[in-house]
């Protein structure tokens, strides 16, 4: 079984113990992830005693799970975990917080009912004050999950039942960080962070119990220097620091309020597009064009699928792409742990991001018909089988949820609606919303084909047909391309192998993708090439179009012709 080098340093009683939320950190701490019982039924009843085990955050169906069981729509996950809180942890208020579960939860302690969540993609939180026992005894906590994988309209993203190229293994249950904190009873719940980079001030806006405007005190620091206090929304910087990929300059902040102190970051940037002086629509960053150079980032690990088996190797993705001379990264159809976007401010990684998918079965307007150059209306929901209300109405749940969980990070970009036509619906209503939630970032609405016409960018996925760039009123990006594929003997997941054009030779690889760059990519950024997306960072199971391998063992092109190549590519 391929697996990762740090699969084997997992700790399985304490995994991924770091904070999982760097954005908003609480001096209130207690992880859950490690041993739990764990059960797999058919039935819908919590079962009398739940006997096996799991490692928690690891998905059932995976090798660090310690279960190694692929999960049946027909069936349920039943969780245990028995724990005491440490003394004088309740200050007031306990909440227990799930970074993700996949996909339909539902949460018990000691046997009462607490909430139930839906959405495999999203983190969730319920406040448990009112159902603990007393201090110093025993409280059982239960989840039982429900995960309908590909065969419902539930967001599921690259995960298919039944796996193979493009498609990858689905995976279930908890599989990002579960831990609880504790607040005062009046508490600052969360601060929504706006950089305002031309008038040169930082805003915040803050949402918890009554009076929670009069009570937050924010600092603001350059390191260790303390350079504003207030309680002021608006934060006036003379001469500031900025963020970018060369120099990703981060400014610490700390939130005082009702009795606890909250520490966050900030960085002062802005996504934004214009025209450069030749009059070419292009991406800006911090007021000037910038050309983002990318790679199709899909998160997967082959010992932890969505989980990675360490929080250092999500980190170590991060460096090699900055090492290798990208300054970008595009999240695929995943939602990652907090600290993932943690690491790229701290590294100078600009991200563009997925929503993810769901929808019936896709067919044909996700495949042949775009190809053809077809564009379907996507307010007709027969067009992309988006006919389940319920489904659309839980996409933009899930919308909201992902914009609020992720507005304080830096090095968001771009928000990416919708990618192929997979789910597609009412883009241009989903654009607007969009804007409205969040217009401090640039929108690709649909990445690929059947642009409806509301969308910051000219998106094109280019993989069989000749790279054409034909600059207009927006920014011409290329969100995806490439996919060189090679295959590294005795770092494959399997036998089978998916590549868009296969070489048999690191050289042979190197040359083409020289070639690519050399006498298509570069040339035709003065005509108004703004971005590109190559695929991929890594392979992923049969798809071998990685730069790496799926293990992250091998580089499969010259790293130092990869640098020279990533230096051309500015503006």
């Amino acid at each position: 079984m391929l697996s990762t080098k740090y699969c084997k340093k997992t700790d399985r009683d304490n995994p991924l113990p770091e904070y999982p939320r760097p954005q908003f950190v609480r001096d209130s701490y207690f992880s859950l992830n490690g041993k739990w019982r764990f059960e797999i039924s058919k039935s819908e009843k919590i079962p009398a005693k739940i006997m096996g085990d799991i490692v928690v955050p690891f998905s059932p169906e995976t090798e660090l799970s310690g279960v190694c069981r692929k999960i049946m729509p027909d069936e349920f996950m039943y969780y245990k975990k028995s724990f005491v809180l440490p003394h004088g942890f309740n200050k007031g208020r306990v909440f227990i917080n799930f970074g993700a579960v996949d996909q339909i939860a539902d949460v018990y302690l000691n046997e009462k009912f607490v909430g139930s969540h839906t959405g495999g993609y999203t983190a969730f939180k319920f406040e448990i004050t009112d159902y603990l026992n007393g201090e110093d005894k025993l409280n059982s906590l239960i989840v039982r999950v429900r995960d309908y994988s590909d065969t419902k309209f539930y967001s599921r993203g690259k995960q298919k039942l039944k796996s193979g190229g493009i498609w990858y293994t689905a995976q279930s249950g908890i599989w990002q960080s579960v831990w609880l904190e504790s607040t005062p009873v009046k508490y600052l719940e969360r601060v929504k962070i706006t950089p305002d980079f031309d008038r040169a001030c930082v805003n915040f806006e803050y949402f918890g119990s009554d009076g929670v405007d009069e009570n937050v005190e924010v600092s603001v620091y350059d390191g260790d220097k303390l350079i504003a206090k207030t309680k002021e929304h608006t934060v006036y910087l003379d001469c500031f620091k900025q963020w970018s990929p060369e120099t990703p300059f981060l400014y610490n902040v700390e939130f005082n309020a009702f009795g606890e102190t909250i520490k966050s970051y900030f960085g002062m940037r802005k996504f934004s597009v214009g025209k450069d002086d030749k009059g070419v629509w292009r991406l800006f960053l911090n007021d000037k064009p910038y050309f983002h150079n990318g790679l199709l980032d899909q998160g997967y690990y082959p010992d932890g699928l969505l989980t990675p088996p360490s929080n250092q190797a999500m980190e170590q993705d991060i460096l090699f792409a900055k090492s290798a001379g990208f300054n970008m990264l595009r999240k695929h159809i995943k939602i990652e742990p907090l600290l993932w976007y943690h690491y790229c401010d701290v590294h100078g990684i600009i991200v563009w991001q997925d929503m993810v998918n769901g929808g019936e079965k896709y067919g044909l307007e996700t495949s042949v018909i775009p190809f053809v150059g077809i564009k379907l209306d996507d307010t007709n929901y027969k067009n992309f089988n988006r006919e389940n209300e319920e489904g659309r109405s839980l996409y933009y749940q899930e919308l909201e949820e992902t914009v609020n969980h992720l507005y304080n990070c830096p090095c968001i970009a771009v928000w990416v609606p919708f990618n192929e036509g997979w789910g597609q619906f009412d883009s241009q209503k989903v654009y607007r919303k969009l804007q409205l939630m969040d217009f401090s970032r640039i929108i690709d609405t649909t990445s690929g084909w059947h642009d409806m016409g509301s969308t910051d960018v000219i998106s094109k996925h280019i993989y069989f047909t000749p790279i054409k760039v034909k600059s207009g009123d927006k920014p011409y990006v290329l969100s995806e391309f490439g996919g060189l594929g090679l295959r590294i003997k005795e770092h494959t997941y399997s036998d089978k192998m998916f590549g868009y054009k296969i070489f048999k030779s690191k050289e042979t690889l190197t040359k083409a993708y020289e070639k690519l760059y050399k006498n298509v990519i570069i040339p035709q950024i003065k005509d108004g090439l703004s971005a590109t997306v190559y695929t991929q960072l890594t392979d992923v199971e049969e798809e071998l179009n990685g730069l790496m391998t799926y293990d992250r063992e091998v580089v499969k092109i010259d790293i130092d012709k990869l640098k020279k190549i990533n230096e051309r590519l500015r503006l």
